[in-house]
């Protein structure tokens, strides 16, 4: 096999023109049976094998700088960069990361994980290349869903205002992970179709060159006419209006076509935008036939497509979330719901089919999200925003701004809050306290349970004095069974669970059920632990610390955060702000590092998250007359 011989592109390079179909074909079947077995981001990396092939053929890599916007497409650059042998370990812990990481290979220039990122770090290396007076290529290779990213098009701007020599890839295959919305998706749309568009530019060029030599008003006439039809040809001309010398659409999956194409870039000077179509998928019908699901997959039958079932158990958090939506909209017609482009990661699509007109898809843009439902809420709307919490961070200036400054019902539903499993350090979830609670106004809570999820989406709708913001886990729920009727829960008030005398464990989130766990190890040394469901990170539940300093009781406190602006240090600042002193507390959570990929069970093993180690840490913890074998 091509593949086996294959471990750096220098081997690559060895091949023959005529023998990388081939290697495209094994690629493709190398990557359908490995993630058959871990799972992974398979229909955008099966789009992008032929290109990155032809990238790694005629560019000279780590000389030349590849940056793979998101990143979730770099499986092929990976295998032809000698990481073969790890993809058995792909996303596991420990193992071979799913997306760019430095430490794994000098060929990996630039991490990532979040969208519309490629090009600043792009501008950034070419401006460091040219004051160096260094001789490369900067390549960065983004998707048309990323480009919607207002950040991307801000990199356009200024890449095409210095003149920097960069090759742009667009690897345009309509989609992000959702269908991609906007006019910018559109105006792709129009380029890819017209393709009499080059022909009749290059006639025109060709005609101007026949023409003898005019006096200048004759000839900025002639330039403008060229201008006009290709304005006419493809409304806005977008890129070469904003400097870029244009060069496609190129077919993604005919290596002769993308290779001319990319020579021709190498040669021209400026910024040049390659617009490659790709389809996501291609060479796996089933992929094909459906992107959206295969676009994270997770183990599957090869010869049928089929997800591999996994054991009957609790709804995941996301899917309570997506039917509760769904619920309290049929109760109240102020109710719209936003995504930042993750309607199907998010469960809205019930509440999209439902009510298709008070649902917002924006797109790539969190920035805008999160400031188009401000705009909501001032004309008395109920906008809850579906979020990734990693990627609500990309939206901070306007949830400040925007949202709390200006004490606004938006109602932020927190996904993914707490660890993340296989998508790793760049998609944890563990940051979101932190940067929330130090805002006025706002309201944050976390549910223990699914049940108490549906509750704390109800109460949060019916907020009236600002901002609530509801964290979730992406992982499934307790099995507790579901109330028929949504119950209001009382801003700032905490929920005892289980009574006990010698340390009280104050839990959030999720970390309950761990902390039950653990009270009933330390129950086994002779130890009785209270269980306390903090339910808000902000506001405080104060009559309940009050109590537990009256009883000069112990305290943990348990989060899936990191302890540095975390629940623990709100509780910590509480007393010492009111000059409680002699306390005894103790705060776990995310320690000052990040967490890379693996299982959620791995993730909370290495921070000491587990009933076992929280149990032994209240042992060692406690003053010695309570301590016990």
């Amino acid at each position: 096999m091509l593949l086996e011989q294959i471990n750096s592109p220098d081997k690559l390079k060895q091949l023959s023109v005529e023998e990388l179909p081939k290697l495209a074909e094994e690629i493709r079947q190398f990557l359908i049976e490995s993630l058959s077995m871990t799972g992974g981001h398979l229909a955008s990396n099966l789009g992008v094998v032929e290109l990155t092939i032809a990238m790694h053929y005629l560019f000279d890599s780590p000389r030349d700088k590849f940056l793979w916007d998101v990143g979730h497409q770099a499986y092929v650059h990976k295998l032809l960069t000698g990481r073969r042998e790890l993809f058995p370990t792909l996303r596991q812990y420990k193992g071979l990361c799913g997306f760019p990481k430095m430490s794994e290979s000098e060929h990996d220039v630039w991490e990532t994980g979040h969208s519309s990122t490629s090009l600043s770090g792009a501008m950034g290396m070419a401006a460091a290349r040219d004051l160096k007076g260094e001789d490369y290529k900067v390549i960065p290779v983004i998707g048309d869903g990323a480009l919607t990213g207002g950040m991307a098009l801000e990199a356009l701007n200024h890449i095409g205002e210095e003149k920097k020599d960069i090759i742009v890839i667009l690897n345009d295959n309509e989609m992000s992970i959702s269908p991609n919305v906007g006019a910018l998706h559109n105006h792709l749309g129009r380029l890819r179709t017209n393709k009499g568009y080059n022909k009749i530019k290059e006639e025109v060029e060709q005609l101007l060159k026949k023409i003898p030599t005019l006096g200048e008003p004759m000839a900025k006439t002639l330039e403008r006419i060229k201008d006009s039809l290709k304005y006419l040809i493809v409304s806005g001309v977008l890129f070469e209006t904003l400097g870029f010398t244009y060069l496609g659409p190129v077919n993604g999956h005919q290596l002769d076509e993308l290779m001319e194409s990319l020579r021709l870039a190498a040669k021209t000077k400026g910024p040049v935008l390659v617009h490659v179509v790709t389809k996501k998928g291609q060479g796996y019908k089933p992929a094909e036939d459906d992107s959206v699901n295969y676009h994270g997959a997770g183990p599957y039958k090869i010869e049928s497509g089929a997800f591999k079932k996994k054991a009957d158990g609790p709804p995941a958090y996301p899917a309570v979330f997506g039917n509760t939506m769904v619920r309290l909209a049929e109760q109240n017609e102020r109710i719209v719901a936003i995504t930042p482009a993750m309607l199907t990661g998010s469960k809205l699509e019930k509440f999209n089919e439902k009510f298709p007109d008070r649902c917002f898809d924006v797109g790539i843009a969190e920035q805008h999200a999160v400031t188009f439902a401000a705009g909501l809420a001032t004309q008395g709307m109920k906008p809850v925003l579906a979020i990734y919490s990693t990627f609500l961070q990309r939206g901070y200036d306007q949830f400040i701004h925007d949202v709390c400054r200006q004490k606004l019902n938006v109602v932020f539903a927190v996904d993914r809050a707490g660890f993340v499993g296989e998508d790793g350090e760049t998609h944890q979830g563990v940051y979101d306290i932190s940067f929330m609670r130090n805002q006025p106004h706002i309201v944050i809570m976390m549910p223990k349970d699914e049940n108490e999820l549906q509750h704390m989406l109800y109460t949060a709708t019916q907020y009236q004095d600002g901002p609530v913001a509801v964290r979730y886990s992406k992982s499934t729920g307790v099995g507790v069974e579901m109330d028929a009727e949504f119950k209001m829960i009382p801003i700032g008030k905490s929920e005892l669970v289980r009574q006990g005398n010698d340390v009280a464990l104050l839990a959030f989130g999720p970390m309950v059920q761990t902390a039950l766990e653990a009270a009933d190890q330390l129950a086994q040394r002779g130890i009785s632990a209270r269980v306390i469901n903090a339910r808000f990170a902000k506001p405080l539940d104060e009559e309940c610390l009050d109590q537990l300093a009256r009883e000069n009781l112990p305290i943990v406190t348990i989060e899936e955060g990191t302890i540095i602006g975390g629940f623990g240090s709100a509780v910590l600042e509480y007393y010492a702000q009111n000059n409680i002193v002699g306390m005894n507390i103790k705060t776990l959570g995310v320690p000052d590092i990040y967490v890379e990929h693996g299982s959620i069970r791995d993730q909370r093993r290495e921070v000491g998250l587990t009933p076992e180690h929280i149990a032994d840490t209240v042992n060692k913890f406690l003053p010695r007359k309570k301590q016990r074998a």
